[in-house]
């Protein structure tokens, strides 16, 4: 507390002029001071140290001469690490200086170009190939399927008329023309190897290679199909029809092989459902009218029908009147029929012809499709599954061949 009287105040005395007092400018400092550059002999913390004298040796300036160093090497004295230029790998045009990289070879450009080219065609010719078997798509549906395991040992046995055009070689003989499964100069009409008809792929049917063969993939849609030209059985004689199919639906019919585009059909060879189970199935109509009372199968159930490569044959005895059903070279079962109607129209791949209209479309792949002039019996059909048919046993018609 105070008496309400003013303390005593002792007034400071004002700074001089320059001295550096609170509110005035300080005075210039020390030489060498925090933060102002160093005089003549000091030298701050921050500051460049004063440059030293040339003979004292210090840093960035040469040394002042002394005893020799024993870890130095002379001016004449060889480097024993030193490469020998005689040992290094002679100078090629390829190898060309890069520019900023002193001693740096230019790299074969072109070399390099063609073993990636050479690599991606490998890849391609893998995934095309595969052996004997082929991973391909059905573009649209989204579907995977291989089909493979085809013996093909039939093809060895009989005279393959894709070995027919051969061509000299500089030794003087002969070797086969590469095969093709289409005509000349038409990539949609399939080739027959041994007949001259044809086969007009539709528009959502497609060849694709397996192996050293070819196959036709199907969508399953109404324009997964390919249609002959022509009639390519006559239904009245004997005939035999041979496939080798992949099925990659899982439900519904499906028919490989056809005849007729009329009403109806003369005979079918696929797969159906029979007493609500799927199965394999050769069905001739004997009535005009493609009525199903006048309709005749032979059918094959509980076997794998779903991705899974199947050889089916189906045979016809003019003489016996009797149809049969072969899958993988094992009987399936025969009847008895009174004949098989001669429907209008020509081979079919891929569908048939039921009440005026165009049903079971085929979805997967096929190939070695052949037609034989006579019904094979047990052992032709097992020496065809095992490729010793007598060479003598040709088929009439054959496309999708090796």
């Amino acid at each position: 507390m105070t008496d309400g009287t003013n303390p005593q105040s002792n007034p400071q005395p004002e700074p001089a002029p320059g001295n550096g007092g609170y509110g005035f400018p300080p005075a210039p400092p020390a030489q060498g001071g925090y933060g102002f550059p160093p005089g003549p002999v000091q030298s701050g913390y921050g500051f460049p140290p004063q440059a030293p004298a040339k003979d004292a040796g210090g840093y960035g300036y040469p040394q002042q001469p002394g005893p020799p160093n024993p870890y130095q090497q002379g001016p004449h004295q060889p480097d024993p690490y030193a490469q020998d230029p005689s040992a290094q790998a002679p100078w090629s045009p390829a190898q060309q200086a890069v520019p900023g990289i002193p001693g740096g070879d230019q790299p074969d450009w072109e070399a390099m170009a063609d073993r990636s080219a050479a690599e991606r065609r490998r890849k391609r010719l893998w995934m095309l190939g595969g052996g004997v078997t082929v991973l391909a798509l059905l573009a649209g549906g989204g579907t995977f399927f291989l089909l493979g395991g085809d013996n093909g040992k039939q093809d060895k046995a009989d005279d393959n008329a894709s070995s027919a055009s051969a061509s000299p070689d500089p030794s003087g003989s002969k070797s086969p023309a590469p095969y093709s499964p289409t005509v000349e100069g038409d990539q949609t009409l399939l080739r027959d190897s041994y007949g001259k008809i044809g086969i007009r792929l539709g528009t959502d049917t497609q060849i694709a290679p397996v192996g050293k063969r070819f196959q036709i993939i199907s969508k399953g849609t109404a324009n997964s199909y390919a249609q002959a030209a022509e009639q390519a059985v006559d239904v009245s004689k004997s005939f035999t029809v041979t496939a080798r199919v992949y099925n990659s639906a899982t439900k519904g019919g499906r028919i490989a092989v056809s005849q007729g585009d009329g009403e109806s059909f003369s005979f079918e060879l696929g797969l159906d459902e029979m007493n609500g189970k799927p199965a394999w199935i050769f069905r001739v109509q004997t009535g005009d009218k493609g009525a199903a009372a006048t309709a005749r199968t032979v059918a094959a159930e509980g076997l794998p029908m779903v991705k899974t490569p199947t050889t089916l044959m189906a045979t016809y005895d003019a003489e016996k009147k009797t149809i049969a059903l072969y899958v993988e070279g094992k009987k399936a079962g025969e009847t008895q029929v009174p004949g098989i109607w001669q429907a209008p129209g020509p081979l079919q791949l891929g569908r048939s012809k039921h009440h005026n209209i165009w049903i079971n479309a085929w979805q997967g792949a096929m190939h070695n499709i052949r037609i034989y002039d006579s019904a094979f019996s047990q052992e032709q059909v097992t020496a065809y599954e095992d490729g010793k048919l007598p060479a003598t046993t040709k088929p009439s018609h054959a496309w999708l061949l090796t």
